[in-house]
């Protein structure tokens, strides 16, 4: 594959490599990567690309895909990134262009394309999933081809080795095993991944139209500048890794509504929790729950109230976690005042 120009993007301060590939080369190496995951998008039924696969035989341009990869490493010139691009494609993810690729794989199957053949490919490169999915957003808000949680669950799919982070993740159709039990949903770490990224705990309201909703999350997003980052998901996850070692603290983090809010929360004073293991963990929630028990569930919408408060309460963890019961109840409730 070769590399024509690179540019750097200042917002997530990586760089954007304009290239080309011919369309033997991208069926051999990025085919691959579209059933990468069982994340990926499903493929579309090929009645809908069916007069692409037509134009793509009978010589047409293909619209340029883009392919991501995450590093750190020091690329600076042209030659760095394509000798880079070209060594490392099998760790690289697409994020725009796989019913293309999908496509043009199915028109090969057919016409014996030559060299004259080109797919130019825009090629992102930095140091953060975090920044990646911020330009990932940007780049597709109002176009709509996927909603913010596909992008998502394509970014977590590609980026974490979860078994690597000592976390075991399990799809819900496979939430009633025996496995799961020590294991968490993919649809939170979705949802804690959705809160850590729009610095908030309110990332889904069965009340809004799933549309709306999504636009004020992209909203949320992008209103985070991503170069502010003090904190990055691959250390929170890390992070759960040990609590979940304290069989309470981990029957406390797979609630769903724990976890969101102490995404959320945790994204601000990841260094305190660094200092502490699973058991003094453990006693955190324990009084963070008597203090949540004193709320009368029924003047309250207590999975709000359980997403905001686990929020504030790791949000602030340095100024909380030596508070008792009672304590934390009085500053709750002072929060919640007028809700």
């Amino acid at each position: 594959m070769k590399i024509l120009d690179i540019q750097f993007d200042g917002v997530i301060s990586g760089k954007v490599a304009f290239g080309k590939s011919t369309y033997t080369e991208a069926i051999k190496h990025l085919i691959p990567l579209i059933d990468k995951t069982e994340f990926q998008r499903k493929l579309q039924d090929k009645k809908f690309y069916s007069k692409l696969e037509r134009d793509i035989t009978d010589g047409c341009v293909m619209p340029p895909i883009t392919v991501a990869f995450v590093t750190d490493e020091d690329l600076r010139t042209v030659q760095d990134i394509e000798s880079y691009v070209n060594k490392n494609i099998n760790h690289s993810f697409v994020l725009d262009g796989i019913q293309r690729l999908n496509t043009l794989h199915r028109a090969s199957e057919v016409t014996d394309f030559d060299d004259d053949f080109n797919l130019y490919i825009n090629f992102i490169l930095c140091d953060s999933i975090e920044k990646l999915l911020y330009r990932m957003i940007t780049l597709n808000n109002g176009q709509r081809p996927m909603t913010p949680r596909h992008q998502v669950e394509i970014m977590i799919a590609n980026a974490f080795d979860f078994k690597k982070l000592g976390i075991s993740v399990v799809a819900e159709k496979d939430s009633s095993t025996i496995a799961a039990r020590k294991s968490f949903r993919k649809s939170d770490i979705i949802q804690a991944y959705l809160a850590f990224m729009a610095d908030s705990p309110i990332v889904d309201n069965k009340k809004i139209i799933e549309e709306k909703m999504d636009d004020l999350l992209v909203g949320k997003i992008m209103a985070v500048e991503p170069t502010k980052y003090k904190s990055s998901f691959k250390e929170f996850i890390k992070i759960l890794a040990i609590y979940q070692r304290n069989p309470e603290s981990l029957k406390w983090l797979k609630v769903t509504n724990n976890l969101v809010g102490f995404a959320a929360g945790a994204k601000h004073s990841i260094e305190e929790l660094k200092l502490i293991d699973e058991d003094e963990f453990a006693s955190c929630t324990d009084r963070f729950d008597q203090a949540f028990s004193d709320f009368n569930p029924s003047r309250i919408k207590v999975g709000k109230f359980r997403r905001e408060l686990s929020c504030e309460y790791f949000k602030s963890f340095a100024e909380y976690r030596h508070l008792d019961a009672d304590e934390l109840l009085e500053h709750f409730s002072e929060l919640t005042l007028h809700d």
